[in-house]
């Protein structure tokens, strides 16, 4: 089993199309003919994140925005820093965690960008890959 795609729902999709094509590297790809605006921004050939228009009224018991967040696994350091060279261009504002080492698995570098109120985006790699 594997994430096919994680759709969240924003009344700014201008700004979230932003974050994820400039800024995370994704692109824009096809879309079906939806009723609601919105982007499919595609990652290896697939579309990874689904961004759906919040400024139509949302179906009964549905609120937006209606995910908390999603992580992006970055594998080298110069992934790494090729996010942050494009964060700092684009003046992207993050925080930083680190998540300590547990058993087997190493310690890892966390990096979260406010996309909306209650909506974040993370990402996340080996600690030895942010390290300068």
């Amino acid at each position: 089993m594997h994430l096919d795609h994680a759709t969240i729902v924003t009344t700014d999709l201008d700004s979230a199309r932003h974050l994820f094509v400039d800024v995370a590297g994704l692109t824009e790809g096809a879309r079906p003919p939806f009723s609601v605006g919105g982007y499919w921004l595609y990652a290896n050939g697939s579309p990874l994140i689904h961004l759906i228009d919040a400024t139509v009224p949302a179906a009964a018991g549905r609120m937006a925005p209606r995910i908390d967040h999603i992580a992006f696994r970055m594998e080298s350091a110069a992934e790494w820093q090729a996010l942050l060279g494009r964060l700092r261009a684009h003046g992207v504002d993050y925080q930083t965690a680190h998540v300590p080492q547990m058993g087997p698995q190493e310690a890892q570098a966390q990096l979260f960008v406010a996309l909306a109120p209650g909506v974040v985006v993370e990402f996340v790699t080996a600690l030895h890959h942010a390290q300068p």
